[in-house]
């Protein structure tokens, strides 16, 4: 008896763990956890596979010249000569952290989607997407909202 109370204890415990987790990520993306804190300096940064001469910081594909000059770029050479760094940072760091990313606005996840579809536009020349969902009625369940929300915020999410 024990033993399974103690289970169910752990069980819980890790539950509400994933769940604290969960609702951190939302309202600090950074995190707090080691190796995933943000860099101060707020660039994000995507590997391009090219020589930096491929990559005109003056001539941005459309999904970063779009920011105009709310932004600044920068490109290096990628470590151990596997293409090239491409960095972009917001100009201006907008106020209301928290607040505004539960609101669905998230200027500094906008600029990381940005990024991503930036760096597939020179590697491939167009932006791959998730094939549609299947057309037709179906029942809605939780596992099914989960995929469906995590589908949609992907590309703003990037990775931690």
């Amino acid at each position: 008896m024990t033993s399974t109370l103690h289970s169910a204890a752990s069980l819980a415990a890790r539950a509400g763990g994933t769940v604290v987790r969960g609702i951190r990520s939302v309202l600090d993306p950074a995190g707090s956890g080691p190796g995933s804190a943000a860099p101060a300096s707020g660039w994000l940064v995507v590997t391009v596979d090219g020589e930096a001469a491929e990559v005109d910081t003056a001539r941005l594909p459309a999904p970063l010249a779009e920011y105009g000059d709310r932004i600044e770029v920068r490109t290096s050479p990628a470590p151990g000569g596997k293409g090239t760094e491409l960095g972009a940072r917001l100009r201006r760091q907008p106020s209301g952290g928290a607040a505004r990313r539960l609101g669905g606005s998230d200027p500094q996840a906008d600029l990381r989607s940005a990024l991503r579809k930036a760096k597939q536009l020179l590697e491939v020349g167009e932006v791959l997407a998730v094939d549609p969902t299947p057309h037709g009625e179906r029942t809605a369940t939780p596992g099914g909202l989960l995929v469906e929300t995590w589908t949609r915020v992907a590309p703003k999410a990037g990775v931690r």
